[in-house]
C-alpha cells in the first residue's frame, strides 16, 4: 500500500449495494434480500413491459463507434433517485414507531439519493438495471449507478473479483446499456480501476483494462441520456499528471468526465482543488465528487493504515447530493457510497456492506 492510497476505502464494495446480494442486518437480527433487482417477474414480461431486450448471449461483440461529444452538464436540473428500498430506509422504517428519534436521524441518510452498485452479485445484470431504472423513471428521477466488475478488480485485495474475461466484461457492460435503454441515468465506471493501475497488473492486463474502459464508455454513451464518469481516485492518491495520463488512455474524451472520492473521506475542498487541476490536464473534463462520508474529512489521528479507511470513527455525512454545486466544472455532489454500511470487519464493524446502526447514527448526527 502506498502513502497516496492510504486513505482510500478498501471496503468490500461487492456488498455495498442494494442489488442481488443478501445482507445481514446486525440491528435487525434478520436477513433481507436487497432492492428487488431480482424480483420474481419473468424476464420476458419485464422486457415486454419496458420494450427493452438484453444483449443476446450469442450476439457478436462489435465496436460501438465514437459517441457524440459530451458537452455541458448532463445533470443540470436533474432530480436524483431516492431509493425507498435502501438499507437505511428499511432500518428507519423498522424502528420508526419504537424509536422515532433514531429513525429521524437515519432519515438524514435514507432520504438522500444514493448510488446502486453493480457487479458479479447481480445474477441478471440486464434485469437488475432495468428494474432500478424503471423505479427511478416512475418517480420522475434519474438513477445513479456504479459499474464495479472489471477483471482483476482491486488487485486481489478486499474487493477482489470482477468478470473472468475481456469478452465477459464487454457483454456485461452491453447488458447494462440494454437495461438503461434510452432512459436517463448516471453511470460511474469502475472505482479504483485507474488508481490501482500500476500496483498489480501485467503489461497485458494494463492494455486490457484501458481497452475495456474505453469500450465501456463508448457503449454507454450510445444513449445520449446516459451520463458517464470514469472513477479517478481521490486527491490523496495519484498525482495529477499521472492520473491525467490514465484518464486519457481510458477514454475520458468520450465520457462526460471523471468521478472523485468514491467511498472515501477526503474533503470536498481537497477534491475540488485536485479536480480542477485534473480537469485542466485532460482538456477541461467535468467531474463529480462523492460527498457521502466526507463531512469531517479523513481520520488524521489514525495509528494504522487500516484505521484511516476502514470504519474510521468520528466521520460524518457530507454535503447532500445536488446538481447545483455552484462550480462550473463540478456536475454534482453525489452519494456514491451509502452511509451506514460497513467498510468491513475492522474498528468494531460487521462485514462489509452490512448496515451498521451505530455507525449510521454517528455519521448522521
Amino acid at each position: 500500500m502506498t502513502r497516496r492510497s492510504s486513505v482510500r476505502s478498501r471496503s468490500k464494495k461487492w456488498l455495498t449495494l442494494t442489488g442481488a446480494a443478501i445482507f445481514a442486518f446486525t440491528a435487525l437480527g434478520c436477513k433481507k434480500k436487497s432492492d428487488g433487482a431480482e424480483a420474481a417477474v419473468p424476464q420476458s414480461q419485464a422486457a415486454q413491459a419496458s420494450g427493452k431486450q438484453p444483449f443476446p448471449d450469442d450476439a457478436p461483440i462489435t465496436d460501438p463507434g465514437t459517441p457524440p461529444p459530451a458537452a455541458g452538464n448532463p445533470l443540470r436540473g436533474a432530480k436524483l433517485f431516492v431509493d425507498p428500498e435502501s438499507l437505511a430506509m428499511l432500518q428507519a422504517n423498522k424502528i420508526r414507531r419504537t424509536d422515532p428519534a433514531k429513525a429521524a436521524i437515519l432519515d438524514r441518510i435514507a432520504q438522500q439519493p444514493q448510488a446502486l452498485w453493480m457487479g458479479e452479485w447481480n445474477s441478471n445484470i440486464f434485469r437488475a438495471v432495468e428494474h432500478f431504472v424503471a423505479r427511478a423513471k416512475a418517480d420522475g428521477a434519474v438513477p445513479v449507478m456504479i459499474a464495479y466488475n472489471i477483471p482483476h478488480r482491486d488487485c486481489g485485495q478486499y474487493s477482489q473479483g470482477g468478470m473472468s474475461s475481456k469478452e465477459a466484461y464487454q457483454r456485461w457492460i452491453r447488458n447494462i446499456a440494454a437495461g438503461i435503454g434510452s432512459d436517463a441515468a448516471v453511470v460511474v465506471l469502475e472505482p479504483d480501476a485507474l488508481g490501482h493501475f500500476q500496483e498489480c497488473l501485467s503489461e497485458e492486463q494494463k492494455a486490457e483494462r484501458m481497452f475495456l474502459l474505453n469500450d465501456a464508455v463508448r457503449v454507454l454513451r450510445q444513449n445520449p441520456a446516459t451520463a458517464v464518469y470514469i472513477d479517478a481516485g481521490h486527491a490523496r492518491w495519484v498525482p495529477v499528471e499521472e492520473m491525467a495520463e490514465r484518464l486519457k488512455a481510458a477514454g475520458v474524451e468520450h465520457a462526460h468526465g471523471f468521478a472523485l472520492n468514491t467511498s472515501n473521506y477526503v474533503s470536498t475542498e481537497e477534491n475540488t482543488e485536485y479536480g480542477h487541476k485534473l480537469s485542466e490536464a485532460v482538456g477541461g473534463a467535468r467531474f463529480v465528487i462523492d460527498t457521502s462520508r466526507n463531512g469531517a474529512g479523513p481520520y488524521e489521528e489514525a495509528k494504522t493504515e487500516e484505521e484511516k479507511w476502514c470504519n474510521p470513527p468520528g466521520r460524518k455525512i457530507g454535503k447532500p447530493p445536488t446538481t447545483e454545486t455552484g462550480d462550473p466544472l463540478i456536475d454534482g455532489y453525489l452519494w456514491l457510497k451509502r452511509p451506514g454500511e460497513s467498510d468491513g470487519e475492522c474498528n468494531g464493524g460487521p462485514k462489509a456492506g452490512v448496515f451498521w446502526l451505530e455507525m449510521a447514527l454517528s455519521q448522521a448526527q
